[in-house]
């Protein structure tokens, strides 16, 4: 992914507008154009390069997901979900513009993401590119990520079952990782196989990653991932390293990087995905 391209794309996609807007499109710039990994954007274009070349198509859908990515991140810092001070290295949202203009922020972005991948699909391909908004809101609604949220409320200080577990893990954190990869293959013209291929790559990825984030929040610093660290004990969330321990933990990891191994030995010109993917799977922050 060409990196300053998709932050110029990500820039011009939230414009500043009047004085009116002006407090709640501050938030929405502060937080969306705050830096980051850009992991999701960067799997839908990287898998959008199994198929076809070029990147200009698939900004408006990388950018949508990148804005719901992000204005999830808005609404888990607030006081009323993990009340977490820190993002990114510097205040969160809510801390840098106010609680309402954060709850805004993230309304705006959810809007900012439909309007920018649904006029994108208009100029494209329209069935690809409403099989690819089908795919994205599907992954940020109650049938993925927000599902996976109420979930992880729902278990806070109570006992669960790995089945518990799975589900807040495949719908909070996997769905948009998921969704990231199917994007990539629908606007690339992957046959159902392919797309069915990248959304079990999703999957594998996601509960690594979610598996990575509960032992970076056990073990890493502050400084080191620009956020606090202990959110999970402090909000007595249920994670798989409560579960079961660091060992078994890191064996799973192990074992999603395993099968992803053996999906992405299914795709031809695959180098750029692959390299992603290992990057993803052994990151520190």
């Amino acid at each position: 992914m060409n990196r300053t391209a998709f932050e110029d794309f990500l820039n011009q996609s939230v414009p500043e507008l009047s004085r009116y807007e002006a407090p709640v499109v501050s938030a929405m710039r502060y937080s969306l154009l705050a830096g980051g990994k850009r992991i999701r954007p960067a799997l839908t274009i990287a898998a959008y390069h199994l198929f076809q070349s070029g990147e200009e198509t698939v900004y408006p859908f990388a950018a949508a997901l990148e804005m719901i990515h992000t204005y999830s991140l808005i609404h888990d810092d607030l006081p009323a979900m993990d009340d977490d001070d820190l993002r990114r290295g510097r205040p969160s949202c809510h801390i840098a513009h106010g609680e309402a203009n954060a709850i805004l922020a993230g309304d705006g972005l959810l809007n900012q993401a439909m309007e920018t991948a649904l006029k994108a699909s208009l100029k494209t391909d329209p069935v690809m590119g409403t099989k690819a908004c089908l795919s994205l809101f599907t992954a940020s609604g109650i049938q993925g990520m927000i599902g996976g949220q109420s979930a992880d409320l729902l278990f806070e200080g109570m006992d669960a079952t790995e089945e518990d577990l799975l589900f807040i893990h495949q719908k909070k954190t996997g769905a948009l990782i998921r969704t990231a990869l199917e994007m990539g293959g629908i606007l690339g013209g992957a046959t159902q196989a392919e797309i069915d291929r990248l959304s079990q790559l999703g999957e594998a990825i996601g509960f690594a990653f979610q598996l990575q984030d509960d032992l970076l929040d056990r073990f890493s610093t502050e400084e080191e991932l620009g956020k606090p660290i202990g959110s999970d004990e402090k909000n007595e969330k249920l994670t798989f390293l409560k579960l079961y321990g660091e060992a078994e933990t890191r064996k799973r990891i192990h074992a999603c990087f395993k099968e992803a191994e053996e999906i992405l030995a299914t795709f031809q010109n695959s180098a750029e995905l692959k390299t992603l993917v290992k990057e993803i799977l052994n990151r520190r922050r």
